[in-house]
């Protein structure tokens, strides 16, 4: 089955905002203290680990990742 052009286009889109952004998270990472650094890093190795896993809906691994980051995201609000 052919994929439907709001398919492609939305494939292009996501695809054009995740190289933004990480061209935005590598322009960061210089001035981050080492403490956020390792915060970031905890969320995004547990996220992208979680992905890795295709038996899990995307729904189940942003609930379980909101879940699990929760702590790291409010060191980081009441900094």
């Amino acid at each position: 089955m052919a994929a439907s052009a709001l398919d492609t286009d939305l494939d292009r889109q996501i695809a054009a905002t995740h190289a933004r952004f990480v061209e935005a998270m590598a322009a960061r990472l210089p001035s981050m203290e080492t403490e956020t650094k390792e915060r970031y890093f905890g969320v995004l190795s547990t996220l992208v680990a979680k992905l890795e896993h295709e038996g899990k809906s995307l729904r189940e691994v942003l609930n379980e990742t909101m879940a699990e980051a929760a702590g790291a995201i409010m060191l980081e609000l009441v900094r």
